[in-house]
């Protein structure tokens, strides 16, 4: 069993920041890539950002410059710092993580998510 808690959503206000965590733990063989979508009220589920293994990163294009993942694997967290909010980034926020319990045994697996308003 894998469990994914997120933390440190909340309302601010537009310019201002946020830094969402999210805590894996379980049943854990390896990592692969972790990464955090965003879910707004009447639309798709769309990635945010990504990390893999290696520290390679990839942002959706309305983040670049302002939001930057991280990860730490001996705590078994990743990470999103997000500056410079914006009305549109506001969105429930999951984390996501593939992982695998077992030798070469991968499953995706999802926290619950965290809301994030930016409003003045």
């Amino acid at each position: 069993q894998v469990q994914l808690v997120e933390s440190g959503g909340g309302l601010v206000q537009p310019g201002g920041s946020l830094r969402l965590s999210c805590a894996v733990s379980g049943s854990i063989y390896s990592f692969d890539t972790l990464g955090w979508y965003r879910q707004a009220p009447g639309k798709q589920r769309e990635l945010v950002a990504s990390i893999t293994n290696g520290g390679g990163t990839n942002y959706v294009d309305s983040v670049k410059g302002r939001f930057a993942i991280s990860r730490d694997n001996a705590k078994n967290t990743v990470s999103l710092q997000m500056n410079s909010l914006k009305p549109e980034d506001t969105a429930v926020y999951y984390c996501n993580a593939r992982i695998a319990s077992r030798p070469s045994a991968y499953n995706i697996y999802w926290g619950q998510g965290t809301q994030v308003t930016v409003s003045s």
